[in-house]
């Protein structure tokens, strides 16, 4: 790549040749990129490194800071290091943490909301393309028509809920889905993207294989984790507010996180939209990268309650070893809170009862996440064994029954219409993957 030779000559970081890079990914797949151009890349890092600590007070100190986490990434397979992290970009994406404090936690939803827009904005803008033959990248095993129109449906109806809280009212007049993805993307790239975020969405996107469907798959599991990085930082400002007796607040931020998390739903069936020989074709070059490894999701079950030991010592926890770390150091959690809450005499017999409420809501709503990705893993893999050296479906299969709390009855049913809304999104889901297989 003359582009990038002609960098390190003169590795300005405004400058690196970015669409040359991720071209060259995109034309081959991540597994299958050059040796020299890896070469190149680690001694682009290397240089980066350098400058960096030579001028630490750089004004383009964002732009080095994108330009080596994006390194890292496209670096993980020749560093060794290659996971479900690296797989999915989540440092370049920049997603919230649940270290971000309370302050942080009034704006984190606007921020989840304009990234999962984005991100299935450029979802439905690929799939798209595909469908009208603007795009060469990703050729293998493209979808017809009808499957793109429904992906176009499932994706809207995340995104839709998301772009209203915005503020930027309905720009989705057309009639039918197709023409509706259309627009979200015309609107996403007019109005809800600036440069940086135009780049970071662009950079987040390093498939593995040249399959089509790695594409939606990728922006899926990426949506999954923005939504649970906005529920790790809500659980814990929920926490803190319950500390001080403050039971409106913490209702509040339990509410955002089961909404955020319900609204999430048709992804799954999205997913199932997934042409299966796809996906096993691509999954062959993921190993290494396991959704086990995912530290929001870890984030989410620890604070909501401290894992039993032996699910503390699984592969489970093992495989995000800075979660497990903050549990041996005694994270507070969600349920702790609850358990002092219902015994403090501060707490009203209206605060228990709401509070009540929405820990059985957010439970409810954590059961329903875990069913239906078993269920989407059974269609997928069978009784295959998971990438990242884990048992696949028998895993998920026990993850579904661990309780989410203990200091409320949390079993199925426990609040009106939960099990109802639970039997509907099952039903839809199957109903979805008889369509599609």
């Amino acid at each position: 790549m003359n582009e990038l030779t002609d960098w390190l000559t003169d590795p300005v970081p405004s400058r690196f040749p970015y669409d040359a890079v991720v071209d060259q990914y995109h034309r081959v797949g991540k597994h299958f990129v050059s040796e020299q151009l890896l070469k190149d890349l680690a001694v682009a890092r290397e240089r980066l490194a350098q400058a960096a600590t030579a001028d630490e007070a750089d004004a383009a100190a964002e732009e080095d800071g994108l330009l080596t986490r994006f390194l890292d990434t496209a670096l993980d397979k020749w560093d060794g290091r290659y996971d479900y992290p690296t797989y999915t970009s989540l440092s370049v994406l920049g997603l919230p943490t649940a270290d971000d404090g309370p302050r942080a936690a009034a704006s984190a939803r606007a921020r989840r909301d304009r990234l999962v827009v984005q991100l299935l904005a450029d979802l439905l803008r690929f799939e798209l393309a595909a469908v009208e033959g603007r795009t060469d990248l990703l050729p293998e095993m493209r979808p017809d028509d009808r499957l793109v129109e429904k992906r176009c449906r499932l994706a809207l109806r995340v995104a839709r809920p998301a772009l209203a809280r915005l503020g930027h009212g309905d720009p989705l007049t057309a009639a039918d889905p197709v023409a509706q993805a259309a627009q979200l993307w015309e609107f996403v790239d007019g109005e809800l993207l600036d440069d940086h975020e135009r780049r970071v969405l662009r950079l987040s996107m390093l498939p593995v294989y040249v399959s089509h469907d790695e594409h939606m798959f990728i922006r899926v599991l990426q949506t999954f984790e923005t939504t649970f990085a906005l529920l790790a930082l809500s659980l814990r400002t929920a926490i803190g507010d319950l500390g001080a007796a403050r039971t409106g607040p913490a209702v509040a931020h339990l509410a955002v996180a089961e909404t955020a998390l319900a609204e999430s739903a048709p992804l799954f069936s999205l997913l199932a939209t997934m042409q299966i020989e796809s996906f096993r074709t691509f999954r062959e070059y993921t190993e290494g990268a396991s959704a086990i490894q995912s530290r929001n999701y870890k984030l989410v079950e620890s604070l909501c309650r401290t894992p039993d030991r032996d699910r503390l010592d699984s592969p489970a926890y093992r495989s995000t070893p800075e979660v497990r770390e903050r549990i041996l150091n005694g994270q507070p959690t969600l349920d702790d809170a609850c358990a002092t809450a219902l015994d403090d005499g501060r707490f009203t017999a209206a605060d228990r009862e709401r509070l009540t409420a929405a820990m059985l809501t957010l439970a409810s709503a954590l059961r329903r996440w875990r069913q239906t990705h078993y269920r989407i893993a059974v269609r997928m893999l069978g009784t295959r064994s998971g990438t990242g050296y884990t048992e696949g479906t028998p895993y998920l299969s026990h993850v579904r029954t661990i309780p989410v709390f203990r200091s409320v009855k949390d079993t199925a049913g426990d609040t009106a219409g939960a099990g109802d809304t639970a039997e509907r999104t099952i039903t839809h889901l199957m109903k979805t993957e008889n369509e599609a297989a």
